[in-house]
């Protein structure tokens, strides 16, 4: 789960996780290796995440979550003392996640680049997510905490068309992002899952969704 796959306990009060970061040629030795600190929350929410998609919702469990982290029992607990807790904590982690991809390239291709991201290194936080919108449907909680995120990206793809010249930004996002949420969920768990999309595919995918809404 986080890089180089080595976890290192601490108590469940330290609010900061050390992770050792071995060199890229993977070869032990007595160099040193780079330490960096992540928040103990965005590690228990990374770890929730990778239970709900393999697991589903009901493999969520406080000791299931410590476990996935590599962290002793109790420590997810510590920070969300009731299920509802967890599930709210790891619904922020995938929020944030979903934002953190930089800016690259043309519009096209900074959008074929955010589907691509997501069927590929980010397979695991998606199908999570499909977990947590069809839980949404029977929790009313949940769903003002998944929609909040949704409509931060809607409102993100508004403003990136605004000043790429669209001429009506909201309606142009909405349109946007259903492609992309279509063709993700496709990739992921529909048939398109058999063959997904190449990242050279998916730039020309985008190309013609732009030019199909004036966008250049």
């Amino acid at each position: 789960m986080q890089p180089g796959g080595r976890r290192q306990s601490a108590d469940a009060t330290a609010h900061h996780y050390c992770v050792h970061v071995p060199s890229s040629t993977d070869v032990e030795d007595s160099t040193p290796v780079e330490c960096r600190v992540v928040e103990r929350v965005d590690v228990i929410g990374d770890a929730a995440i990778e239970v709900i998609a393999a697991e589903g919702m009901r493999g969520l469990t406080h000791r299931a979550v410590d476990r996935a982290a590599g962290l002793p029992v109790g420590s997810t607990s510590y920070y969300a003392r009731t299920r509802a807790a967890l599930l709210e904590l790891a619904i922020a982690r995938i929020v944030f996640l979903d934002q953190v991809m930089p800016a690259s390239g043309s519009l096209p291709e900074f959008i074929a680049g955010y589907a691509f991201e997501a069927i590929t290194s980010g397979r695991t936080r998606m199908l999570a997510r499909y977990e947590f919108a069809l839980e949404a449907t029977r929790r009313p909680e949940l769903r003002a905490v998944y929609d909040e995120g949704g409509l931060l990206i809607r409102r993100h793809a508004a403003e990136v068309l605004e000043a790429a010249g669209s001429a009506d930004p909201v309606r142009h996002a909405r349109v946007v992002v259903d492609w992309m949420e279509g063709t993700i969920f496709g990739a992921l768990a529909g048939t398109g899952s058999l063959a997904p999309p190449t990242r050279e595919s998916l730039v020309a995918s985008a190309r013609e969704i732009l030019a199909g809404i004036g966008v250049g």
